[in-house]
C-alpha cells in the first residue's frame, strides 16, 4: 500500500473514530466495522464489487447494508454510506479495520485479532484479554473472528506476536518433540 493511500486510510479511520465517539456508539461501531473488515478479507468477490467503478454507489450500499444485517447500527452504516459515496469502497475494509486500531489507541490499548472456530461470549473474551494482557504487558482488547479452519483452541496475535493455542498447533509440537527424543 502507498504512502499517500495508507495516510489517506488512517485519516478516514480517525474521522470516524471522531463521529463515533461524539454519537457515543464507539464500542458497537468498531465491533461492527471490525467484524465487516473480516467479513470482505474473507470474501474477495465482496472486496471485488465494493472496488467495482461501474457498480452504482446504491448498490454497493445495499450491499453493506445486507451484509452487516438489521441490527446494525445507524452510525455504522451512515459511516459506510459515506465511504461510499467518497469512493473509497474498496478501502471499507482497511479503513474499518485501521478504525479499530485506532479505537483501541485511544484507550491506550492494543488490539488483538482471535481466530476461534467458535464464538466467544464475553466472560471468555474478558478472560483471553487478561491473560494476553499478562502475556504481553499490555492492555489487550480482544476481537473474535471465528474461522471454521481453526480446528480447535484459539490463534492469538497481538500486533507482531503470535500466540497459537490450536490443537494442529500443539500435536505439530508433541511430534517434534518425539521426533527429537
Amino acid at each position: 500500500m502507498g504512502a499517500e493511500r495508507s495516510s489517506l486510510i488512517q485519516e478516514y479511520a480517525r474521522a470516524l473514530l471522531t463521529i463515533a465517539s461524539a454519537e457515543g456508539e464507539l464500542g458497537l461501531v468498531e465491533d461492527q466495522l471490525y467484524a465487516l473488515s473480516k467479513a470482505i478479507d474473507a470474501e474477495p468477490g465482496l472486496r471485488d464489487a465494493l472496488a467495482d467503478p461501474d457498480l452504482p454507489a446504491e448498490n454497493k450500499k445495499a450491499l453493506l447494508r445486507d451484509i452487516m444485517g438489521e441490527a446494525a447500527n445507524p452510525v455504522a452504516v451512515n459511516a459506510l454510506a459515506f465511504l461510499v459515496e467518497q469512493g473509497r469502497g474498496r478501502d471499507v475494509g482497511e479503513i474499518a479495520e485501521a478504525f479499530a486500531r485506532a479505537a483501541a489507541e485511544s484507550r491506550q490499548h492494543v488490539l488483538a485479532e482471535v481466530r476461534s472456530a467458535v464464538p466467544m461470549d464475553e466472560p471468555q473474551r474478558k478472560r483471553l484479554g487478561q491473560a494476553l494482557s499478562r502475556a504481553t504487558g499490555k492492555t489487550v482488547e480482544v476481537k473474535v473472528v471465528v474461522d471454521p479452519t481453526v480446528v480447535g483452541g484459539i490463534v492469538a496475535r497481538v500486533g507482531d506476536e503470535v500466540f497459537d493455542g490450536t490443537v494442529r498447533n500443539r500435536l505439530q509440537e508433541a511430534r517434534r518433540q518425539l521426533a527429537g527424543a
